[in-house]
């Protein structure tokens, strides 16, 4: 039997979900359909990050990291408010370790400022120990609307509410292959075929392998990283008070080994940027010869580590060596030791590179024969997550204009 559904969303991490969710508010009577290699939706990306949301301090005026960032810090809180889902707007800091970081701390001020963020102050060494009296700055930021929240527990909201308007999420139902025919996509399963109108990429750590299956031509690949974190102590927890951030070094999109409060109880701290030897890699030991030779014969992977190698070298060092991860963070807060840490999770990022060596910071989408690739949608995506799904459905609907003249299905059907 063959599945028929106006939008199929291959991926059903958040981004995928509030697609699906978008889709589902403008067009009830267009039928959805959320396909989930995993048994569980969320596993990968969504359920591996340490749960902030972000302000969008970060971003280049004028990025879509920026717009969508900002946008989506309301639209997301005005959903958990709506749907009980739980969040704390703690506020964060970001503090420069030394004189040489000053420049990048006033250039991050003007950007927020630039970006729209409200309540901004900058402090000097005195004032930030009234936000957080262990930290050790020589001057710092304090971001009153970034927030901690379980994405997890969002991406189940999401589900919830596409299953409610009728919508259907498919999980352990893997997208094989991908074909075009006429003003139809079929997409094959190991659970089945499934026609539909449109489809949208959402494959995070596969998302440029899907792009290949669908015949699109796309100048990256995806590399993945590895973040990994340690807890802090139940009696060292009081160390921090909310979210402590260092100034991040402006040719990486990392943020660098940071404290982060959590939502359900407990502090990470990390994580770290280790290039992973597989694209679901979650500890040191996992390796899948297919991933590492996928990036490893792509030209920009090697121009990437040529430039970067001595500061991969170093993330290896600080993800082997407890010592040198316990450094890092006690520029933040001196007072941190080894024993106050104890090992954590883990997550791994789906990092777009280009064959010219670039590691791509903005997000990144693109559209041909109805199909729209998700390329490159990591860090502040979850944050992002409301934003990114509206942007992704005006792109459908600008380029076929009303889908109700290009989707022949109005109902699911089975043939």
């Amino acid at each position: 039997m063959r599945k028929k559904a106006s939008l199929v969303v291959v991926g059903g991490g958040i981004v995928g979900l509030a697609t699906a969710m978008e889709w589902s508010a403008r067009y009830p009577d267009l039928p959805v359909v959320v396909l989930e290699k995993e048994r569980e939706i969320a596993s990968h990306q969504t359920g591996h990050n340490s749960g902030v949301i972000h302000s969008g301090i970060y971003y280049k005026s004028g990025s879509l990291k920026a717009q969508m960032c900002v946008a989506g810090v309301a639209l997301l809180e005005r959903f958990c408010e709506e749907h009980g889902v739980p969040f704390e707007s703690c506020g964060k800091l970001i503090v420069a370790t030394s004189n040489e970081e000053l420049p990048r701390l006033e250039e991050l001020f003007r950007r927020g400022v630039g970006n729209g963020l409200q309540g901004l102050r900058m402090l000097g060494r005195e004032e930030i120990r009234e936000y957080e009296p262990h930290a050790a700055g020589v001057r710092g930021i304090h971001v009153p609307v970034t927030g901690i929240i379980d994405y997890a527990r969002v991406a189940k909201a999401y589900a919830a509410v596409i299953l409610e308007r009728g919508g259907e999420i498919y999980c352990s139902s893997e997208a094989r292959a991908i074909s075009r025919s006429g003003n139809e996509t079929v997409v094959e399963t190991n659970t089945g075929e499934i026609e539909t109108a449109f489809l949208v990429n959402c494959g995070g750590l596969h998302s440029d392998r899907l792009s290949r299956m669908a015949g699109a031509k796309l100048d990256l690949t995806i590399v993945p990283f590895r973040g990994e974190y340690y807890d802090l102590a139940k009696d060292k927890e009081l160390l921090v008070r909310g979210l402590i951030y260092p100034v991040p070094d402006p040719r990486f999109p990392f943020l660098g080994v940071h404290f982060t409060r959590r939502i359900g109880g407990g502090v990470e701290a990390g994580p770290n940027a280790v290039l992973a030897l597989a694209r679901e890699g979650y500890n040191k030991q996992s390796f899948k010869a297919k991933d590492v030779l996928g990036y490893a014969t792509f030209p920009g992977f090697w121009i990437m580590a040529a430039k970067y190698g001595k500061v991969g070298v170093e993330e290896y060092y600080r993800s082997w060596s407890k010592r040198a991860f316990v450094r890092s963070l006690q520029k933040l807060v001196p007072e941190i030791t080894e024993a106050d840490l104890v090992p954590g999770g883990s997550g791994v990022r789906a990092q777009a590179l280009s064959r010219r060596g670039k590691l791509i910071d903005d997000f990144s989408f693109a559209y041909a024969d109805g199909v729209l690739h998700v390329c490159n949608v990591p860090s502040p995506a979850a944050t992002a997550s409301l934003a990114i799904a509206k942007y992704v459905t005006d792109t459908i609907v600008r380029h076929v204009g009303d889908p109700h003249r290009t989707a022949s299905f109005a109902a699911p059907a089975l043939d």
